[in-house]
């Protein structure tokens, strides 16, 4: 394997990842063990094996209630000092550096297997806002990705934001000039990138993002549909006294978003959970939690109302969120209606992101040709709906919803510098 290539693009994303490199003239995206072209960003620490699994293993082993640790989302955890803190794992201390590097390891070695070069450069997707704009762990969160991709033995490393690598591969064929807008709402981010493209290539715009995902619109359902079942926005009686007292929502809220479910399995918040529901005026709700808590199932909780949300999207009759493994038979109703509901905050949010990166590019709405749709979470009709009645006179594309970024940031690292 002596033969050097020009680079690997990897789009790291919160739920899934995709890598990529230029073989004849064309992006070539990397097989992975599924024979799929992505593979979840999820790592599985076996406790039995001793081993990190990732990928579509480390799903089956949670589904199959192999003990051990699930992880996923973690790229929402760049920036933070989550990131450093040590903490152990099977029988060593390691950080999220050390954790991630691991999962881009294997990708790197998977790439290198199939295309018999070796990768020392990386051009790496990145949100084009990982926390806000304006925030300050935004350079951390850069700067953790980069020591991410450095352990994992790259020695060269670019970013580019996820949308302008999508803008360049829908665009990169493009005959005639027109304006269009990237519309790429992922796990963690939805960015934006406003772009012109021609015969000369692409030519960024505008780029804006904002910290809403596919996790978030999660979050949202469950809070609203699966948290009550679990005694949130009940009463709780006092331990001195009469009266009443509601339960606390950051347990709740917690639960509810991917990257923080492990945290919660500790023996103080067992033990809250288990006082509650001997407070509780509706002590079977708050045994629920307990038992979530007790058993693990925070994840597998997270990944039914993933499979709700997209049943209801769907349009399917009768969906609902099924719960049976925290109690035989519970299962919560998901209409497209109660979809919308707890979906409408978040696409005020993308309307005004698209907005924004009109605003800083200084251009009317008319002017927007093509919307063009990247990322997993954009299949999500909501999101086409906003963008719609933001640009009605524009024609609506989807373009390879998981994998335009990789091929994008494959023609960037293919590029001679």
């Amino acid at each position: 394997m002596a033969e050097r290539a020009l680079g690997l693009g990897v789009d790291f994303g919160t739920s899934n990842t995709a890598a990529g490199y230029m073989s004849d003239g064309r992006p070539r995206l990397i097989q992975f063990a599924s024979g799929r072209t992505t593979i979840p960003t999820t790592f599985f620490f076996d406790y039995d094996a001793r081993e990190m699994l990732i990928g579509e293993p480390a799903n089956q082993a949670l589904l199959e209630g192999v003990e051990g640790r699930f992880m996923r989302a973690l790229k929402r955890v760049l920036g933070t000092s989550l990131m450093h803190e040590r903490r152990q794992i099977l029988n060593e201390r390691v950080t999220f550096v050390e954790i991630i590097s691991r999962f881009l390891a294997q990708v790197k070695a998977r790439a290198e297997a199939e295309a018999g070069v070796i990768f020392d450069r990386v051009v790496s997707g990145r949100p084009v806002v990982f926390h806000g704009v304006g925030d300050p762990r935004e350079a951390a969160a850069e700067a953790d990705l980069r020591a991410c991709y450095l352990a994992a033995g790259f020695r060269d490393v670019e970013f580019m934001p996820e949308p302008q690598a999508a803008a360049i591969a829908s665009g990169a064929l493009e005959q005639s000039a027109s304006i269009g807008l990237i519309v790429d709402v992922g796990g963690g981010t939805s960015d934006f990138s406003l772009f012109r493209s021609g015969r000369e290539g692409v030519t960024i715009l505008a780029n804006h993002g904002v910290r809403i995902g596919g996790t978030d619109f999660d979050r949202s359902i469950s809070i609203d549909r699966v948290m009550p079942l679990l005694g949130k926005g009940t009463e709780l009686r006092k331990i001195m006294g009469p009266g009443s007292s509601p339960t606390p929502n950051a347990i709740f809220n917690d639960l509810a978003t991917w990257e923080l479910i492990p945290f919660l399995y500790t023996p103080q918040n067992r033990r809250l959970a288990t006082e509650m529901a001997r407070l509780a005026h509706q002590p079977d709700k708050l045994s629920r939690l307990a038992k979530v808590l007790e058993d693990e199932l925070g994840h597998e909780m997270s990944f039914a109302v993933e499979r709700g949300k997209i049943a209801a999207n769907g349009g399917a009759e009768r969906a609902a969120i099924l719960l049976d493994q925290i109690e035989p038979g519970l299962a919560v109703p998901l209409s497209a209606e109660a979809l919308g509901a707890s979906l409408v905050q978040h696409a005020d949010a993308l309307a005004e992101g698209s907005r924004e990166t009109l605003r800083i590019a200084g251009m009317d709405v008319t002017r927007v040709e093509k919307v063009v749709y990247v990322g997993g979470s954009s299949l999500m009709s909501m999101v086409s709906q906003t963008m719609k009645e933001q640009f009605p006179q524009a024609a609506h594309a989807f373009s390879d919803v998981f994998t335009a970024v990789a091929d994008g940031l494959a023609i960037a690292a293919g590029a001679p510098r």
